[in-house]
């Protein structure tokens, strides 16, 4: 800590201003606004981060010992200033807590009671927020025995004010020898960081990180230096390498990540005006931008900063785990511990970790980098690997080069380990924490920290790809083979299961280039089989599968089903029955890997249906497509079969139908044809909108809520019907709109509660929403269909031009309008509404949510049921859309063409 620094604060001067005023106060504030003025200038101007938050807490120092003097302590008194914590470590952020311990030798505090109070109220007045607490240095021991915040706060302290004897008391008194032995505290610490980690779900890569608490994060540093504090008495970096804990290389590397850490927190803290530790979306630009990271534009450099902040954590948590390991070899090793036993001529286990049985291993046998990964998994007993091992793998990894490469043991030992039956996804993950994986796999190493700036993909792409993985692995499971039950049972009978690990792995390996993800990865990922010489089969069955790993879920979601040709096209893409079955596993692995708020119900229902009638196609032959009027004979008759073993009368059945077109017999099972028609008999000529609910599948985990809607048709009916759903809180995914020449409306719309699941059995939710769509359609006229309501936080900073894509289907006689806009409350009421104003009919939609974005399709005709013919129509209709649905929009927001 300086000093001097007398622009920060001129004690000489602060004393003369401090006897001109009759009160203090004005004084103090003014001086704390200098200094935070002068700091924060500091670290515009690029001063070292070491040296500002040492000088901010100089300043606090200064300002504490000033107000401290404002009283009459006498010069014997026993009473003393203690900061502690962080503030104790001498490092302080703009905004970060300021801990004090007034210290007493007495417990008896009556006589100090006034000045402590007048004292802390002076701190306040000044504006000076400050944790406190007033202890005797018994109650102290007591207290710290009691509690492992109040020990690891103490171990950091320093004394401002008053005499430092007491201090010394305090610390003799709280010391190894009368509480938490270092044994004791490393386990605590270590239980303590597990348990934070794990509140941060494990990863490095949340969308907005904690700067502090999260893994890898600044907390990570400050448990190795709590611990070795406990152990050695050291509480620096340097004094760690010094013990040997840390190698040069290794502790210049930690000093800078944290000192990242602190220029990302110190903006922070500027930014948001307030104590401050969520990298949140909101200061995610402008932190980028104070720290010098540039891009092609605002959302690159965001990117950039926040490769660069990944890879530093990753960095932070590879070196923690390497300390931790170290200290608990150290501080927890057995008295009697017994002998390593060999393991080969290479590695041996050493009390249940495996490390090298010399430090020459890698350089002279450098294929043994790769094969410690296999017998880890080979021999799933094996913990872990001892620190001294960490260290010589770090230290070696440069040796993995071309040659190393294309060697033929390294390939083999690198598909052998895809082969084991378990330990895959754990050890790749151990290969790309220490590494190992990226020196191996270079197209692996450039996607390593590489975020993707929307809420979809909540992981950056390397911990998404090893997260894909382990969804595989899990597959295994009984537990989650009831959630995921065709996709476990596809799993357990893959021919070769080693195939579909390989393909995920490579699945999106393509991403931050220029062009198709999938295209790109299909290139790697061929070279990749080349070099490990898989079989030709093996080969083209990972390179369809990364080429092609979103097309079925594109299907899916954006096409309807109930289109014969659709399932035709889709299986004519597949082209067999194998891979079909990789393909649908990896795709529910990579849905549930991306997110998982993305998998629902609905979504899973969707996949099963796809699957389900490919496989059919596949098995009926592609040469032989089915008729739709062969379909439409089918439903029909299994329909009209169901409603007279009910005792309805056919001909009012016949007479029903003949005012329903073929779309309607296309979209629908024969049970829900059975189901709408005897309702729609039974209803009464003047009984109002008819509401019918049920669950779609009686499979749990999968299904959604199927509402059936039958009205005579108004040209803002399906405004007021998404509006009102809307207001019931039902997320809408799929829609199908008939009219009857009638000109009644048959509607039926798939929905999900708020929670992503169906209604399910619920009497009362059920005739909550019965009601209320009863009573919004009764009266649409007078039903407001734009419900306004606040954008939330998160979807503000992801704003982007609404993307309209209109083209005509010859085939289906419809106009289709592809839509992938931001998500907004009332979306799909907007887009109704905007429909109503063009005189637009809607027969069917497909909805999909995707963080903060919407992809929707709509099929659309004109008032006459015919598809949009006017080109200056649809540029009108588009310029609408993106005029109504932009949130935020960016200055260079374009609209997608138009094809006619």
């Amino acid at each position: 800590m300086p000093q001097v620094d007398p622009e920060l604060f001129d004690r000489g001067q602060f004393q003369a201003e401090l006897a001109l005023k009759a009160s203090p106060i004005s004084a103090f504030k003014k001086a704390i606004r200098q200094a935070h003025e002068v700091l924060d200038q500091r670290f515009r101007n690029g001063r070292d981060i070491r040296r500002l938050i040492e000088d901010r807490a100089w300043f606090v120092d200064n300002i504490l010992q000033k107000a401290w003097e404002q009283f009459d302590w006498s010069e014997d008194a026993d009473i003393a200033l203690v900061a502690v914590g962080g503030y104790g470590r001498g490092e302080l952020h703009p905004y970060s807590d300021i801990d004090l311990l007034i210290l007493l030798d007495s417990a008896d505090h009556e006589v100090f009671r006034d000045s402590i109070e007048r004292f802390l109220t002076l701190l306040w007045d000044i504006g000076l927020e400050v944790g406190q607490s007033v202890r005797s240095v018994q109650e102290c021991a007591d207290e710290a025995r009691a509690d492992l915040t109040v020990i690891t706060n103490m171990m950091e302290s320093r004394t401002i004010a008053g005499p430092e004897h007491l201090r010394q008391r305090m610390l003799d008194v709280t010391s190894t020898e009368h509480m938490w032995p270092s044994k004791d505290f490393f386990l605590a610490k270590r239980a303590e960081q597990k348990a934070r980690h794990h509140k941060y779900n494990d990863t490095e890569y949340n969308l907005e990180p904690n700067v502090k608490g999260s893994p890898g994060g600044l907390r990570d540093i400050q448990t190795i230096l709590w611990v070795a504090r406990r152990q050695y008495g050291t509480l620096n970096l340097r004094a760690l390498a010094g013990e040997g804990f840390l190698v040069e290389s290794e502790n210049a590397l930690l000093a800078s990540s944290q000192e990242f850490l602190w220029k990302v927190r110190y903006a922070l803290h500027m930014l948001a005006g307030r104590a401050e530790d969520r990298l949140l979306f909101d200061h995610q630009r402008s932190i980028a931008s104070l720290l010098g990271f540039e891009g092609q534009d605002a959302k690159q450099s965001i990117e950039n900063f926040m490769q660069q902040y990944y890879r530093v954590v990753m960095s932070i948590a590879q070196l923690s785990e390497l300390i931790i390991q170290h200290f608990e070899e150290v501080i927890l090793a057995p008295e009697d511990e017994e002998p390593p036993q060999p393991i080969n001529s290479r590695f041996q286990l050493h009390d249940g970790y495996i490390e090298a049985r010399n430090a020459n291993v890698f350089r002279r046998t450098p294929f043994a980098m790769l094969e410690i990964f296999v017998l880890m998994a080979q021999q799933p007993e094996i913990k872990g690997v001892r620190a001294d091992t960490i260290r010589l793998l770090r230290e070696n990894r440069h040796l993995i080069d071309d040659d190393f490469r294309h060697d033929i043991r390294n390939t083999s030992l690198f598909i052998e380990l895809f082969k084991c039956k378990i330990g895959v996804h754990r050890n790749l993950r151990r290969m790309n924490r220490y590494g190992i994986l990226g020196r191996y796999l270079p197209e692996f190493g450039f996607i390593v920290g590489q975020m993707q700036h929307d809420l979809f993909h909540i992981y950056t792409v390397d911990a998404h790809t090893l997260n894909l993985i382990k969804h595989l692995r899990k597959l295994q499971y009984t537990q989650v083979s009831e959630k995921f039950p065709l996709a476990s049972k596809l799993m357990g009978k893959l021919p070769k299961p080693e195939l579909i690990y390989m393909a995920g792995l490579y699945h999106d390996i393509g991403k931050g280039r220029q062009g198709d993800h999938s295209e790109i990865g299909a290139v790697d990922a061929e070279a990749f089989c080349q070099r490990h010489q898989l079989p030709l089969w093996d080969s083209r069955l990972i390179v369809w599968l990364v080429q092609n790993h979103l097309v079925m879920s594109t299907t899916a979601q954006r096409k309807d089903l109930s289109d014969p040709q659709v399932i035709h096209d889709f299986a004519q893409i597949v082209g067999d029955e194998t891979r079909l079955d990789y393909l649908y596993v990896l795709t529910v692995a990579d849905i549930n890997a991306t997110n998982p708020t993305l998998w629902n119900s609905w979504r899973a229902s969707l996949l099963r249906q796809l699957y389900t009638e490919t496989k059919r196609a596949l098995r009926r032959g592609l040469e032989n497509p089915v008729d739709r009027e062969e379909q439409i004979r089918r439903t029909q008759s299994a329909a009209l079969d169901i409603l007279v073993r009910g005792g309805t009368d056919p001909d009012d059945v016949e007479q029903l139908w003949s005012q329903l077109g073929d779309d309607y017999f296309l979209r629908h099972t024969a049970g829900d044809v059975a189901w709408h028609s005897d309702a729609i008999l039974q209803q009464p000529a003047d009984g109002g909108p008819l509401v019918l609910i049920k669950e779609t599948t009686q499979r749990e985990f999968e299904g959604g809520t199927q509402i059936f809607i039958y009205a005579p048709d108004q040209h803002d009916f399906f405004a007021v019907t998404v509006a009102a759903m809307d207001q019931l809180n039902l997320n809408i995914h799929d829609a199908r709109v008939i009219t009857s020449s009638s000109q009644f409306t048959l509607d039926t719309y798939i929905v999900l509660d708020t929670d992503g699941d169906s209604i399910g059995d619920n009497p009362a939710r059920v005739k909550q929403i019965r009601d209320g769509l009863t009573e919004a359609l009764r009266n649409p006229a007078d039903y407001p269909t734009i419900i306004q309501r606040r954008v939330p936080r998160q979807l503000k900073h992801f704003a982007f031009a609404p993307q309209v894509t209109i083209h005509n289907d010859a085939q289906r006689q419809v106009t289709v309008l592809e839509l992938s806009a931001p998500d907004r409350p009332g979306l799909l009421a907007r887009i109704g509404h905007i429909f109503l104003e063009f005189d637009l009919s809607l027969q069917n939609a497909k909805i999909a949510t995707l963080g903060e974005r919407v992809e929707d399709v709509f099929f659309i005709t004109d008032a006459h049921n015919q598809p949009l013919s006017d080109p200056q129509l649809c540029s009108r209709l588009q310029e609408a859309i993106v005029q109504h649905l932009s949130v935020n929009q960016e200055p260079d927001a374009h609209l997608t063409r138009i094809s006619i």
